[in-house]
């Protein structure tokens, strides 16, 4: 498993595991980011993130990202 902010634009993963603070994970739940869910990165610069999750484009900031562990 890697974190969401290494993955390059263009490339499909899938969310396996939450990190940080119990709030943190549960509003990540909340935006959909549940074991099992594919994203796709858009865009990504300096481990900012654009992703794709279901009909639904996000911006995560570098930690943001850095707490969601994909493979």
């Amino acid at each position: 498993m890697i974190p969401l902010a290494m993955v390059k634009a263009g490339e499909k993963v899938r969310m396996m595991k939450l990190g940080g603070p119990e709030a943190t994970r549960r509003h990540l739940a909340d935006l959909g980011f549940i074991p099992g869910a594919l994203i796709q990165v858009v865009s990504q610069r300096d481990g900012d993130v654009i992703i794709k999750l279901g009909d639904t484009r996000l911006a995560l900031t570098k930690p943001m990202a850095a707490r969601i562990l994909v493979e």
